[in-house]
């Protein structure tokens, strides 16, 4: 219905838009001077305001009180020229002639003002979609893996198991939720990786030696579920291979406008898994979105350990 009534309006539009052309080419020549006829300012006028309704027609109704305004005045002042004043002579006539012309680059100068703001809106839609994309692709097999392992325990009836519930739960909702946030408090980042070093203990049957220290000043705030891939690359890459002696060592910190994590974990060179993932480049692309010109990256490896140091810049409105 809408869309059958904005094709007969814009018809209609069309229709009159011809008929005052052929008004303007057919009658007003008749005049023995174009430009002293009362109805050539006003006509041309509505010409040119149809053809730019059909040219830009969200422009011009978003704008057309002020459009219908400025011109409106103008042809006031051009009735009031030919009807009222004695005599119009040229000043008159260039004054209006003025007030055609001088509205024309400043509405032009907005739309190009519009264009530049739909496309600036456009980069950063774009850009907050690929970082929503970026985040979903956190790998899920964790989650399926613990899901096997509360499985076992449930069988097995241990009493570890409503513990592996709760951690699970915490983590699912602070994935989900939390995880879509722009910006996230170090406190519940910490909490976070603690629920996911708990889980994974209890998933292994073997000894891993696993060191989590953090001097942070919980106020301060940081784009979630960055720091989890590198943890999880850590037992991904290093403890899964290992049969005995896996650790990982972290350490995350806040100085100032700063924050400071790095992980540490050993590996075997020889039975090194070479499938990197999605987990590294995602990262490095979310940094890139989150902290552009403000983060540090650095991947220091030899044949038996794998260290990550990530630097992040905080801006005063993430830093408290």
């Amino acid at each position: 219905m809408n869309s059958l009534f904005q094709k007969n309006q814009t018809t209609l539009i069309k229709g009159g838009i011809i008929a005052i052309f052929l008004l303007v080419m057919l009658v007003i020549p008749h005049y023995t001077g174009i430009w002293d006829s009362p109805i050539t300012i006003p006509l041309l006028i509505l010409f040119w305001l149809g053809v730019g309704y059909l040219v830009l027609p969200e422009f011009f109704k978003k704008y057309r009180v002020a459009i219908f305004s400025v011109y409106g005045f103008v042809i006031a002042y051009n009735f009031f020229l030919f009807n009222i004043a004695s005599n119009p002579g040229e000043n008159h006539r260039l004054y209006l002639a003025n007030f055609m012309f001088i509205p024309i680059p400043v509405f032009a100068a907005l739309w190009v003002y519009e264009q530049w703001r739909w496309l600036r809106t456009l980069q950063a839609d774009k850009g907050k979609a690929e970082l929503a994309l970026l985040k979903s692709q956190i790998n899920p097999h964790f989650f399926f893996n613990t899901l096997n392992n509360l499985y076992g325990l449930v069988v097995e009836k241990s009493e570890k198991a409503p513990e592996v519930v709760l951690k699970l739960s915490d983590m699912m909702r602070y994935t989900i939720y939390e995880g879509k946030e722009d910006v996230v408090t170090v406190k519940d980042e910490i909490n976070y990786l603690e629920n996911y070093i708990e889980l994974h203990k209890i998933r292994y049957q073997k000894k891993v030696d696993i060191q989590f220290k953090h001097e942070v000043d919980k106020a301060v705030q940081v784009a979630p579920l960055l720091f989890i891939i590198l943890l999880e690359n850590a037992f991904k890459h290093g403890v899964e291979p290992l049969t005995e002696n896996a650790y990982i060592h972290l350490d995350l910190k806040t100085e100032g406008n700063q924050v400071f994590f790095t992980i540490e974990n050993n590996h075997n060179s020889k039975i090194l898994r070479q499938d990197k993932g999605i987990g590294l480049d995602n990262l490095k692309k979310r940094l890139a979105h989150s902290y552009p010109d403000r983060h540090q990256l650095k991947i220091e490896k030899t044949d038996m350990i794998y260290k990550v140091h990530l630097n992040l810049l905080l801006n005063s409105s993430t830093h408290k």
